[in-house]
């Protein structure tokens, strides 16, 4: 394959809400370029970009798929990512190492909550941005509306370079504000005719024209004063202003086009060579070191691994970025995070599934390498003794959880591993064994997401599994002192087991004071993994327990507080105060202590007004302004406390509390209100008690459970 320098090398990423047409854009890209001798279509199952059978099976990406295309002696890395926020992992890891984000628009929608969500990340890369305003085709297609919501939410920077002479079933013309043409496409799309601006354009185009050129100006003093001067500026300027304007989000470039009939997409191969910047002209990355590092082919070879695949019969596909220098094949380089050299046997050029082998790569070039041992997704590599290392792609958190169990539990440990080499792949899923809930618990973006988790488990890996209703990880305290005691007494021949002890809980708060009337012999303080504290009192006198079982008494309260006596849930923020008990010289022992402190405890625990605590979260929903009543109404079944409300375009945030019990398929009902077009996170906040009623039924639910396993 041919190299390019890094003077001819454009990466951009696909962006868009579902259904917008990315994947059939980044066909069209290729088939304009002649690397396809035919265009596939979604439908088909055929496309370059959706390869994988889980996508043939959906109509749509699932994963962030690379390619690339030659246009006029410069090469354009594509990257087709997926249009549902279930998977902004994969959207997240290709914009971070784009150098040009091109946001499509479905003409018939305008700003969706796709484009809302996918917009949050575009601005906190600060990547230049292209709009791209597709299906100007369709019949619904309505431009002037989708550019008037672009420009409400997005601001003043939406900046038009096209518009289309006529939308609907006879689109085939558009005016180019930039060269002030017209380009007209023949019936099957393709290279289109330059063609004079017809008459009842030319007010319009050359209106919009100067707005441009104003806009151009706008971002370079030398350019502005030429433009005073000569009250216009010449194409060579233009681009000039409108790169600047580009690196400084002054300027969001609006194209238009129909992808599917592939009419628009070789004018915007076309402005992404001339205009949008290499990775040389974006500003330095950042390291984890403090400094700033420039793409610059003759710096130290850097390289950034922004993405896994692992394939059952192929192995473990790495791609990257190539963020600084050069890099060869065969080439070793140090990973500065597992502290390992790794060989790059081999270079590829990704096109979908297909590999394409290439000797070298340039600074800011995209490319995939076979077999890394141990170099994973957001890892970098350098060469030994410069130990640079970039800043890691930030995921969001989690927003639902399910457990899963093995149908058949010969698979558990397969299971295990094959969940270790998907989040490999996938960062956003989450694999937590948990010893507290006694499963495994699954966190992902949503229920698509985990939906296609278990779709490959089960296709790809061949281990049948079903998701099951995960347990709430509740908390239990205390809310008013008690005390009690136990005689634990055993004989059975022989030395017996004997160990009383006289307890007193009390609830614990920071600040408290120290206990009043016993004799404080020693205090501990235990900072509880599950959250909260307890504080342990030694007071007794007179040598009526040895000091030698103290331990085991603690012992027995601490096993006690992993397994509550209301739920079998962790107890928090109890002070436990020993002051009296009993011993034998024979038979007292560690075990019978053990066991007089657990029950003391438990007994002393039913009768301090035990309560039960359930996590709370911190929850933001982004809905549509006329469907915001139907989704308040339905968080509020849900035993929400709303926060208030927002907006943000023309959607409205809703800032809530709710607790994780009542999350449970809440992303489900939330896409059925909102038919799709709503969307939320949530993030844990703080345990708080949950109403008498709940507790009854937690309480009479373990206790059921509880005689059973006995």
């Amino acid at each position: 394959m041919k190299i390019y320098d890094d003077k001819h090398i454009k990466n951009v990423v696909l962006l868009g809400a579902t259904k917008s047409g990315k994947t059939t854009l980044a066909e069209s890209m290729l088939f304009e370029a002649g690397l396809l001798n035919r265009r596939g279509t979604v439908e088909e199952k055929n496309t370059v970009s959706d390869f994988h059978e889980i996508e043939h099976e959906r109509g749509s990406s699932v994963y962030a798929t690379c390619m690339h295309t030659e246009w006029r002696d410069y090469k354009i890395n594509v990257i087709d990512t997926p249009g549902l926020d279930d998977f902004i992992g994969e959207v997240i890891a290709a914009l971070r190492v784009a150098d040009t984000a091109v946001l499509l628009l479905n003409s018939q929608n305008g700003v969706e909550v796709g484009t809302e969500l996918i917009w949050n990340y575009v601005e906190k890369f600060q990547k230049p941005i292209v709009f791209a305003i597709n299906q100007v085709d369709h019949p619904k297609s309505d431009f002037d509306a989708t550019i008037e919501a672009a420009k409400k939410r997005f601001g003043k920077a939406v900046t038009l370079m096209q518009y289309p002479v006529q939308q609907g079933d006879g689109f085939d013309s558009i005016i180019d504000l930039l060269k002030m043409t017209m380009y007209k496409f023949p019936a099957g799309g393709g290279k289109p005719q330059k063609l004079p601006i017809p008459e009842e354009e030319k007010a319009k185009a050359e209106q919009l024209h100067n707005e441009l050129v104003e806009k151009a100006a706008e971002n370079d003093e030398k350019l502005m004063e030429k433009y005073f001067e000569k009250g216009s500026l010449d194409e060579d300027e233009m681009r000039q202003g409108l790169l600047m304007g580009m690196l400084h989000h002054d300027v969001y470039p609006v194209f238009c086009l129909s992808a599917k009939k592939n009419m628009g997409s070789g004018r915007l191969m076309g402005f992404i060579d001339n205009v949008a910047p290499s990775a040389t002209q974006l500003f330095p990355e950042k390291t984890e070191e403090g400094k700033e590092l420039p793409c610059k082919p003759d710096g130290p070879t850097v390289v950034f691994v922004f993405k896994t695949l692992i394939e059952p019969h192929l192995g473990k596909l790495s791609f990257f970025k190539v963020m600084s220098g050069e890099v060869n094949a065969s080439m070793d380089l140090y990973n500065t995070k597992t502290r390992q050299t790794e060989r790059l046997n081999q270079l590829f050029i990704m096109d979908g599934k297909n590999r394409n082998g290439i000797q070298k790569l340039t600074a800011g070039d995209i490319g995939a390498t076979l077999k890394l041992k141990d170099s994973h997704t957001n890892q970098t590599l350098c060469l030994p003794g410069k130990d640079i290392t970039i800043e890691p792609i930030v995921f969001p958190e989690p927003r639902i959880r399910t457990a899963i169990v093995t149908k058949n539990k010969a698979d558990d440990d397969k299971l295990g591993q094959v969940l270790s080499e998907i989040r490999q792949e996938d960062p956003t899923l989450v694999v937590e064994y948990s010893r507290e809930l006694k499963q495994v618990i699954l966190y992902g973006q949503g229920e698509l997401h985990l939906t296609v988790t278990k779709w490959r488990l089960q296709n790809i890996y061949k281990i049948e599994i079903e998701f099951i209703k995960p347990r709430i990880p509740y908390r239990e305290t205390i809310q008013k002192s008690s005390q009690a005691s136990y005689r634990h007494k055993k004989q059975s021949g022989g030395a017996g087991q004997f160990g009383e002890v006289y307890m007193k809980i009390e609830p614990y708060y920071e600040g408290m004071p120290e206990p009043q009337g016993v004799s404080v012999r020693h205090k501990e303080i235990f900072d509880l993994t599950w959250g909260g504290k307890m504080i342990f009192y030694n007071c007794i006198v007179g040598g009526v327990i040895d000091q030698r079982f103290i331990p085991s008494i603690q012992k027995g309260v601490m096993e006690k507080m992993q397994e509550g006596p209301l739920t079998g849930s962790y107890v928090r923020d109890v002070r436990v105060i020993v002051y009296d008990g009993k011993m034998h010289p024979v038979d007292s022992n560690d075990i019978s202590f053990k066991i007089a402190g657990m029950m003391a405890f438990k007994e002393a625990f039913h009768h301090a007004d035990p309560k039960i605590l359930e996590p709370i979260y911190e929850v933001e929903v982004l809905v549509p302004d006329e469907l915001m009543g139907d989704v308040v109404t339905d968080l509020q079944g849900r035993r929400t406390t709303i926060l208030g409300m927002d907006s943000r375009g023309s959607y409205q945030v809703i800032k809530a509390r709710t607790p994780l019990a009542e999350l449970d398929k809440y992303s489900n009902s939330l896409r059925s209100i909102t038919q799709g077009r709503g969307s939320f996170t949530g993030r844990f906040s703080e345990y708080a008690p949950v109403p008498a009623d709940i507790q009854k039924k937690l309480a009479e639910e373990y206790g059921k459970t509880a005689v059973h396993a006995e």
